[in-house]
């Protein structure tokens, strides 16, 4: 009876010793990943994201309007692209195209300017410069720092990223006069012009699916240009420069090429 009891408590020592052995074997690579992959995060990184960026091209057609000029109204068509490196970061290029609808882009204020003026007896031949954007080309880098999901309806979630831009572009306007030909104010065609500004913004792209992005967008560019000239022979008008900030609010639908691929696993 004793030599039984002996034999069981060796057969369970040497269970114990190698049995535990061979489950920790069995399990260290599995552990040994996940312990590296959670070394590897980065605190500020958001899991699960569903949509991948990374060598992709970006081509947006959008409309927009610029809210801070209180002289003319300027509505836009533009088109935007963009090559995006790696998911932070992206190229991007962008045309606007503002038209050009003669007096009917004058706004109410520059109106009342002209009407007020021409009531005064000393002011009968007054004229208001207005300055109206026609195209923009810029082109600028894109930096996402921040994207995360929404819950829109139920069980519906879309995915969004916020990005910043800055860069350089070229502004091509049409400079007028405006002036009261009896009861109606008429432009007077000065010339165009051309401004170099530096472009800075920021926007959101709500991703609807795999290759499709709803996209809000606002830029601003700023340039150094001569003053308004209300008198021609006014030397001190003439050498008069400031700086202007023209900003461009558009809302368009952004096109992925090819479509994004989406993250398959958790981690």
């Amino acid at each position: 009876m004793r030599k039984i009891a002996t034999a069981f408590a060796g057969l369970a020592l040497m269970t114990g010793i190698f049995g535990t052995s061979d489950a920790h074997a069995g399990r260290e690579p599995a552990q040994e990943a996940l312990e590296n992959r959670n070394k590897d995060l980065s605190p500020d990184v958001v899991q699960n994201r569903f949509f991948l960026k990374e060598g992709r091209f970006e081509i947006t057609g959008a409309g927009g309007y610029v809210p801070n000029n209180p002289m003319v109204t300027r509505f836009a068509g533009s088109l935007f692209g963009a090559y995006h490196i790696n998911e932070k970061f992206a190229g991007e290029f962008a045309f606007m195209y503002f038209p050009d609808l003669g007096s009917n882009d004058l706004k109410g204020l520059t109106q009342k300017l002209v009407e007020i003026a021409n009531n005064r007896s000393n002011q009968s031949n007054f004229e208001q410069p207005v300055e109206k954007m026609l195209l923009d080309a810029s082109i600028a880098g894109r930096w996402s720092p921040i994207y995360g999901k929404i819950n829109v309806i139920g069980e519906n979630v879309l995915n969004f990223d916020f990005y910043f831009t800055g860069g350089l572009g070229m502004i091509s306007s049409k400079k007028y006069y405006a002036y009261s030909d009896g009861e109606v104010i008429s432009l007077r065609y000065t010339g165009r012009t051309t401004h170099v500004p530096l472009n800075a913004g920021l926007g959101l792209n709500i991703f609807l699916n795999q290759s499709l992005a709803l996209k809000l967008d606002a830029r601003s560019f700023i340039y150094r240009a001569p003053a308004p000239i209300y008198d021609p022979n006014s030397v001190e008008q003439q050498n008069s420069y400031r700086i202007y900030n023209d900003i461009v609010t558009s809302v368009g639908i952004s096109y992925f090429i090819p479509a994004m691929k989406p993250r398959m696993m958790d981690f």
